[in-house]
């Protein structure tokens, strides 16, 4: 006599790993106005510096206040543009182009030019 076939279980369905946001050491938002020229500016120098001393450590968001104009109150802006780093803390702000390498450099946090090497400096230029 045959026994009842049981049915077969069906597996477990794998639950699906949630993404990992990316851990980034340097969270930057940069406050502009439209595309100014002043604006264009610290994106362009913010950049530029990041990639130069932060390299694929950092995330830039750009926040256009003429857009979302809301989104000033959440940082206290009052002018632009301004670069607020959100992380490592504690928070620090630094309004302008962003054109003077080591006076953002050192509200950053992070050591002047003449810190590094001479060869990891060699024809380097800021805008």
């Amino acid at each position: 006599m045959k026994t009842p076939a049981t049915p077969a279980t069906p597996a477990a369905p794998r639950k699906a790993k949630p993404p990992v946001a990316p851990s980034w050491d340097w969270e930057l938002r940069l406050y502009v106005a439209g595309p100014s020229p002043k604006s264009l500016a610290a994106i362009r120098n913010i950049e530029l510096l990041c990639k130069e001393h932060l390299a694929g450590r950092y995330h830039i968001e750009v926040v256009d206040l003429t857009k979302n104009p809301q989104l000033a109150a959440s940082d206290q802006i009052l002018a632009v543009p301004t670069l607020v780093r959100k992380s490592p803390p504690p928070l620090r702000k630094l309004i302008g182009t962003l054109s003077d390498t080591e006076r953002v450099l050192g509200a950053l946090g992070l050591p002047p030019p003449q810190a590094y090497p001479v060869a990891a400096r060699k024809g380097a230029k800021h805008v």
